[in-house]
């Protein structure tokens, strides 16, 4: 029987999953597909820079924690499996249309995170290829960017090294409750004992913590991604324009995203979603017109209303926890939560509050516990 077991092999569980074996702690992780394969996978792997020192509570601690261990755990999980993450420093720019940049300028300022604005002129010089429609920019130098494929392929064979049982095609239906207290996870396969459980299933999450009376409206929003193929260095820094992105990959790969889409578990492309990210690419970069169109994808993002991922243990359970609903942010903010998880689990001092991501901070009055 494991110490620990996890359900869902995303990119949240497998780094939970790693904290805790390296601690000597024995996991089993329940993926009712295949390991990574879903949102974890899907993502652009965009990395934004946070400051613990002048982080206020919540996204910014978290992040700010996530961003403090990215450089180590890349080289960790490159020294332990050999795989390079595709981890670097590119650098982002922010780009705006007349005189929109300054509440940005303030956001990153505000902690701390070194950001400057650059004219036309100055946006030109720093990235010659960005679109003439584009008057302004908010560059933030310290912006990181990861290849989700690779990390994801790393943090699977750390966790194989370091003991962690892995069983795939194994979706957890349900719970084994005796007072308070969880025994055994149920899956199609009959149930799997544990000494505590974790439910990091993403988008499916919702039925799996409703099981266990807590009512965490999480729901998928698809995303659509578009892959193209360009001549290396055609531009360096990742752009943004609101929602949307550009992510350059050093082998002249271009990740263009991102769609927000509530149409319930339906994870295909579509033509109108894709051409949209076609036109927004030539808008940014006219250069990229003459991209190769290498693939598309999508995948089903956990979306929660509050805006902040629901992290913590399960109140009327004794050893139930849930990490889930980071929506947009799972594979940034995964070193910290991983981190925040083994703490929790552990009963170990906790590198950030965890109060605004705990359920009993979102409890109403009723007998359930319902997280908005």
């Amino acid at each position: 029987m494991a110490d620990v077991l996890i359900a869902g092999g995303g990119v949240i569980g497998l780094s939970t999953a790693w904290e805790l074996a390296q601690q000597g702690v024995s996991v089993v992780v329940l993926e009712q597909g295949r390991l990574g394969q879903e949102a974890s996978w899907a993502g652009a792997g965009m990395l934004p820079p946070g400051n613990l020192e002048f982080a206020a509570s919540g996204e910014p601690s978290l992040r700010a924690l996530s961003c403090r261990h990215w450089p180590d755990w890349a080289e960790r999980l490159h020294t332990t499996t050999g795989i390079d993450n595709g981890f670097r420093n590119s650098g982002r720019l922010g780009l705006f249309r007349d005189g929109e940049s300054e509440s940005e300028l303030s956001f990153w300022q505000g902690e701390h995170i070194v950001a400057d604005h650059l004219s036309q002129a100055e946006l030109r010089n720093v990235e010659a290829e960005v679109g003439a429609g584009f008057s302004e920019a908010v560059r933030v130098p310290e912006f990181c960017q990861v290849r989700n494929p690779r990390h994801l392929k790393a943090l699977v064979a750390a966790c194989r090294i370091a003991g962690v049982d892995f069983r795939e095609e194994t979706a957890v239906t349900g719970w084994d409750m005796e007072q308070g207290r969880v025994v055994a996870a149920r899956t199609s396969s009959g149930s799997v004992h544990a000494g505590q459980f974790v439910v990091a299933t993403g988008a499916w999450s919702k039925p799996l913590l409703e099981a266990a009376g807590c009512l965490v409206p999480i729901e998928p929003v698809r995303g659509q991604i578009a892959l193209l193929k360009t001549r290396p260095g055609l531009f360096e820094h990742v752009l943004e324009v609101g929602s949307r992105y550009l992510v350059p990959r050093s082998d002249g790969r271009i990740v263009v995203g991102s769609t927000e889409e509530r149409v319930g578990f339906t994870k295909n492309n579509t033509t109108q979603g894709v051409q949209g990210l076609l036109e927004f690419a030539i808008e940014v970069v006219p250069a990229l017109a003459d991209a190769e169109l290498e693939r598309c994808w999508a995948g089903l993002r956990p979306g929660i209303r509050s805006g902040l991922p629901v992290i913590g243990r399960i109140p009327q359970t004794e050893n139930l926890f849930v990490a889930a609903g980071h929506f947009r942010s799972g594979l940034q903010n995964s070193p910290g939560t991983g981190i925040l998880m083994r703490e929790l689990i552990l009963g170990q001092s906790t590198s950030i509050d965890p109060g605004p991501f705990s359920v009993t901070s979102r409890v109403d009055s009723n007998s359930t516990i319902a997280v908005e």
